[in-house]
């Protein structure tokens, strides 16, 4: 069977920009028959994340990263529905999900490998599974529970940056859902702030490009900063960290203002603001989403009672078409969309 599919064309370099060309779409083949245990699938849709710049790099950095080999298919969290199926707990017909979906138009893959999604958890939009019901949204709701310490009625202040951004958008909202009392985003266009105050429920947003963010940042934290969620890394972390009170807490998410420099993760602090980050006892905590999978069912039916509720608004930036998945990626990393970046392959 003839198929597309989307390969690691070039890398980057670790100190490179990513950009639309280092990847290629090409066809290939796949088998005309399905073996046992094993599903053909056809993809729907295709996310593309940050995470995935370490993947370009000959070393990721991680030890829980694989590397994209150069004319390899390229692979991430990706939704589609079976077509023929030689595994017991599949039939055709079904929706399925997988952190490591081939960026191709038709896959063979391993049935065990595979979660079955139920599209009325989500009111039909498969895919919310890849963002706000799937491991974007696990990634704002674990990593506040885990790590923020968010206890309501304790008139925490919650400060997120990339917040305009797939988890950023959602982690304010979840803030303010498990009890903080004031909730600040930054992002980088008045637009994205707009969105984040009037849809999102957002208390107050900084476009970070305008202006001084320092003393914005201290006229709209009165109190300081009890919870910081941080998406970004690099100066804008670090103004946030040394407005940031006594004994308070930073969410470790992402750190993509250094995802294209070749710096340890996470990266280390400035010595001015590691000395504050000591003297008040800040919390900064590598967060791995990863590791809390014995709490994603009930996360992810919290997630779903949400969206169902209206509680929780999602934003997507859909592109169509898998020769345009390059483009998309290069788009995220610049930061040129709002919320969750999905590619759509077919329908």
């Amino acid at each position: 069977m003839i198929i597309q599919r989307v390969v690691l064309n070039s890398r980057p370099g670790k100190n490179g920009v990513p950009v639309a060309e280092n990847f290629r779409l090409e066809q290939s083949t796949i088998a005309d028959t399905v073996q046992a245990g094993q599903v053909r699938v056809k993809t729907l849709y295709l996310s593309v994340d940050p995470y995935m710049r370490c993947r370009m790099n000959e070393d990721t950095g991680s030890d829980y990263l694989r590397p994209w080999q150069l004319s390899e298919v390229a692979d991430g969290g990706g939704i589609g529905v079976v077509e023929e199926s030689k595994y017991e707990n599949l039939a055709e017909g079904d929706f399925v999900t997988s952190f490591t979906w081939p960026w191709q138009t038709t896959a063979i893959l391993d049935g065990s490998l595979l979660h079955k999604l139920v599209p009325q958890l989500v009111n039909g939009r498969l895919s919310y599974f890849l963002g706000a019901a799937g491991i974007t949204g696990l990634t704002a709701l674990l990593g506040i529970r885990e790590k923020g310490h968010v206890a309501a009625g304790a008139n925490q202040t919650m400060v997120v940056s990339g917040a305009a951004g797939a988890c950023g958008s959602l982690a304010g909202q979840i803030g303010r859902l498990e009890g903080c009392s004031r909730v600040v985003g930054i992002a980088g266009t008045d637009e994205k702030c707009s969105i984040l105050v009037q849809e999102m429920g957002f208390d107050a947003a900084i476009n970070y490009k305008k202006g001084d963010v320092a003393k914005q940042l201290s006229e709209l934290c009165p109190s300081g900063v009890d919870v910081y969620f941080d998406n970004v890394g690099g100066d804008i972390s670090d103004t946030v960290i040394s407005q940031m009170n006594q004994n308070s807490h930073i969410i470790l998410c992402g750190q993509i203002s250094q995802y294209n420099k070749d710096v340890p993760y996470p990266p280390p602090l400035p010595p001015d603001i590691e000395k504050i980050q000591k003297e008040r006892n800040i919390t900064r905590e590598r967060f791995l989403v990863l590791n809390y999978m014995d709490k994603q069912e009930a996360s992810v039916l919290q997630l779903c009672q949400w969206i169902q509720e209206g509680k929780l608004k999602v934003r997507e930036t859909v592109v169509e078409g898998l020769a345009n998945i390059g483009a998309a990626f290069q788009s995220m990393m610049n930061g040129g969309n709002i919320g969750k970046q999905i590619v759509s392959v077919s329908k």
